[in-house]
């Protein structure tokens, strides 16, 4: 599922990868004059790396004209390609095994980098070189191993000082995603890493192979006599290809020097490459006299380095690799895992640092698009009232929660959680004295629970989590019951994981009526406004905060922005009762009504006596709040009904129809003369 922009670059270069890996290796296999070792190892490579493996091959190793590999590979660059291609074939394979598998497992990423070190490592060394490699190096097995150890350490280093701070990054960033191996940007990232890896390892790998410390490209022919290799060069352009049946390998380059087998004849070496290679004896005289470091007898080359030159380049290496390994620690947290931060995906602009815990980042990131259970349009209306079933004498609501797609805009949609797939979730209504039960089902994918906000209720059905009951987690049910003993404008809302549950809409009126109808403020009409704050970017709904990276972009009243918000219809005299209830979690909304003052009648749901109600014309409504006002309609016409912040009547900080958010009218019909 695409969920983000960056996500059809991720499918397209995999894709583009595995194309390009498949083409390798056909054309390998299919004629090119590359040992098996090396034809695996640019296929792997070509796999990582994607379209620059491909370009590495075709560049530096693809035989351009039959029997012309030998002079084609001549080059340093190219044997250094060839090099660093062998060690990224190797030490990548291992580390990307080892980070699946500590994905899976839920290790540490600061253990995660050591594992991944320590398994890319020993897999280049044994397998890689060691192993496949042993026919052209000849002696035993643990002689290549020894022989192998510090060119293989070396390269690793830098490999590893290249790609781990590339992967930390890039992982554990915004979109965190790229932290588990079931998403396809932990393969975008471990290309991006084996890229760096690649591009850190090559100067390394050149100078290896100038000093004869490591193997540059070869190739491995038909096994023909030096004059018919001749003849064959002499016939290049004549469409000549090498004899079946027979093998050659073949090697020229500075500092290298193939040994023959048994089996093998080696290419004679060209004048410019003789000038660069000394025999062995003279490289022994040499290290006597220089500290020269000669390879191990039947290594096919000789090492042409000064203890000096070995150690510092070792100690560089090693001030990369911890470098590369412990920067990331300034910047992330290298403490949490794939199974802590769940593939979160962190709002653009949030500051997270090496303190940020997995929690933190869980309750701030987006909604994953894919727990969307349901899409509801502009003709489903939230708050809608929620009828009882009498059970025993007992009102009976039942509440069943789910992530939504629910659309506040023609042409925006948020992911909301939503009590019975509403935003804000049903109006629950009863009388003062009523006994009352609401069942609430959780479809979350945290743990839930349910506070009736400003209710005098047993202290066990206040819905404070861990505080009061253990949370209902998904699939549970847990039964809310009680008498209600007051009456007025209340709301019921998350009270757990509540910075985020309640910012993405699940909340919902709870009106009591009080038990003498006398005792109301009658109105010609009834409003209730929920107010509610939203963050959408690329396509992502976020819990809006007030905080850096939470900052809100859309407002809706009743689960809708202006200009799709609700119209009220009355007519000059009448009366308007409008309830406001603060149901958001993050601003005050000094909230105003065109067309003349109102007078606040009650707050908090204490109804206010005669002699405390006033009048104005903006009331300032905070999270949690509740307002009831008696508004009369003077004059006809269309009278506003906002928020006095100008940014909370935009969307996404643009206008439209004259407004946005939180805003909506009255339309008043009557004598315009009145």
């Amino acid at each position: 599922m695409l969920i983000q922009p960056i996500d059809i670059f991720v499918h397209a270069w995999l894709m583009v990868a595995v194309f390009s890996a498949a083409y390798v290796a056909w054309d390998q296999f299919h004629g090119n004059p590359e040992p098996k070792v090396m034809k695996w190892g640019f296929v792997l490579v070509t796999l990582y790396m994607g379209p620059i493996g491909l370009l590495l091959y075709v560049m530096a190793d693809k035989e351009p004209t039959p029997g012309g590999h030998e002079d084609f590979i001549k080059p340093l660059w190219k044997q250094g390609v060839g090099s660093t291609v062998h060690c990224v074939a190797g030490d990548a394979t291992g580390i990307i095994v080892a980070a699946v598998a500590v994905a899976l497992i839920g290790l540490p990423m600061w253990l995660d980098l050591i594992v991944e070190y320590t398994a890319g490592f020993l897999f280049g060394l044994l397998i890689f070189q060691a192993l496949f490699m042993r026919k052209t190096m000849g002696g035993t097995y643990v002689e290549n191993v020894r022989r192998s150890f510090l060119p293989e350490f070396i390269s690793m280093n830098c490999m590893m000082g290249g790609m781990a701070p590339v992967m930390v990054l890039l992982m554990m960033g915004r979109d965190m995603r790229a932290m588990w191996p079931g998403e396809p940007l932990f393969w975008m990232v471990m290309s991006l890493g084996v890229i760096a890896g690649f591009a850190i390892a090559y100067p390394v790998n050149v100078w290896m192979v100038t000093r004869g410390l490591k193997h540059g490209l070869m190739t491995e022919r038909a096994n023909t006599t030096p004059e018919a290799r001749q003849e064959r060069k002499s016939f290049r352009g004549r469409d000549a290809s090498p004899s079946k049946g027979d093998k050659m390998v073949g090697m020229d380059h500075p500092g290298m020097q193939m040994a023959k087998s048994t089996s093998a004849s080696t290419t004679p070496a060209s004048a410019d490459t003789k000038a660069h290679t000394k025999s062995k004896s003279a490289r022994e005289s040499e290290g006597h006299e220089t500290g020269a470091m000669p390879m191990a007898a039947g290594s096919g080359m000789q090492a042409d380095v000064t203890r000096p030159q070995l150690v510092t380049i070792t100690l560089f290496t090693l001030l990369m690799l911890a470098a590369g390994m412990t920067l990331p620690a300034a910047f992330v947290n290298l403490r949490l895992s794939a199974h802590d931060v769940r593939g979160a995906i962190m709002p653009p602009g949030m500051i997270m640092t090496e303190e940020t815990p997995a929690a933190a980042m869980l309750d701030m990131a987006a909604v994953d698009p894919r727990e969307v259970t349901a899409t509801y349009g502009l003709d489903k209306q939230g708050a809608q009232p929620l009828a009882p079933r009498i059970e025993n004498g007992v009102k009976v609501f039942d509440l069943e929660t789910s992530v939504i797609r629910w659309q506040i805009l023609p042409t925006v949609s948020v992911d909301a959680y939503a009590f019975n797939g509403q935003v804000p979730g049903p109006t629950l209504r009863f009388r003062q004295g009523d006994r009352v039960r609401i069942n609430v089902t959780n479809r979350l994918p945290n743990s839930t629970t349910v506070h009736w906000h400003g209710l005098v209720l047993p202290n066990v059905m206040d819905g404070a989590a861990n505080l009061t009951q253990k949370p209902i987690q998904n699939g549970q049910i847990y039964r809310y019951e009680f008498t209600a003993l007051q009456s007025g404008t209340y709301l019921y809302h998350s009270h757990d994981h509540v910075d985020r549950q309640q910012a993405l809409g699940l909340y919902g009126a709870l009106i009591i009526d009080p038990a003498n109808s006398t005792d109301e403020i009658a109105a010609d009409h009834e409003y209730t406004i929920q107010l509610q704050e939203w963050l959408i970017r690329e396509g992502l709904t976020y819990p809006a905060m007030p905080m850096d990276g939470g900052q809100p972009n859309y407002f809706t009243i009743n689960g809708r922005a202006f200009p799709s918000t609700d119209i009220i219809k009355m007519k000059v005299g009448e009366t308007l009762k409008v309830r406001f209830i603060g149901s958001n979690s993050g601003f005050i909304h000094p909230m105003h009504i065109h067309g003349g003052p109102f007078v606040v009648v009650a707050r908090d749901g204490e109804m206010l006596a005669p002699s405390a109600r006033f009048k104005a014309d903006t009331i300032n409504v905070g999270p949690g709040q509740r307002y009831d006002v008696i508004w009369t309609a003077l004059k006809p016409g269309k009278w506003m009904i906002h928020c006095h912040i100008s940014h909370h009547t935009t969307n996404n900080n643009t206008e439209q129809n004259g407004g946005g958010g939180l805003m909506m009218h009255i339309e008043v019909e009557g004598d315009p003369t009145t």
